[in-house]
């Protein structure tokens, strides 16, 4: 598959996560102040997001190993929203409905590039030949 194709499946995928973050955070809003709303949520789309890129995005089979080390796709991703969350609304005054779609829209391509070179990584290193004499 090209990096074209990973790219626009990337891109269904995160519309999706988006879409699954953005109606956990509002539900969990009714109960949470804003930044342990937006905490929960991104854990709880982040492991969804995992099997779907897995599976849609890459074509590679999840493991143990992809699995935890799929969070690092998304450290930038958290310190760059979570950031621009705490900016918009805790400084500049914007409404905590809309602050992390517009934050989340910084982090997108960082996020990509992370996300692909974790699940395209092999699970074992390849063994190296062995010297003779």
């Amino acid at each position: 598959m090209t990096v074209t194709a990973q790219m626009a499946r990337f891109a269904v995928v995160g519309a999706v996560n988006t879409g699954t973050y953005y109606g956990l955070y509002l539900l969990l809003l009714l109960r949470l102040p804003y930044i342990a709303a937006h905490v929960l949520a991104f854990v709880l789309s982040m492991t969804g997001s995992f099997f779907l890129n897995s599976y849609f995005t890459y074509r590679t089979r999840p493991t143990w190993r992809k699995f935890l080390l799929f969070p690092l796709t998304n450290a930038a991703n958290f310190v760059i929203t979570t950031g621009g969350v705490y900016l918009l609304v805790g400084l500049a005054g914007f409404s905590d409905h809309y602050a992390p779609l517009v934050a989340a829209a910084a982090a997108i391509p960082i996020t990509f590039v992370v996300s692909r070179t974790i699940m395209l990584r092999p699970d074992t290193p390849p063994k190296t030949a062995e010297r003779v004499g």
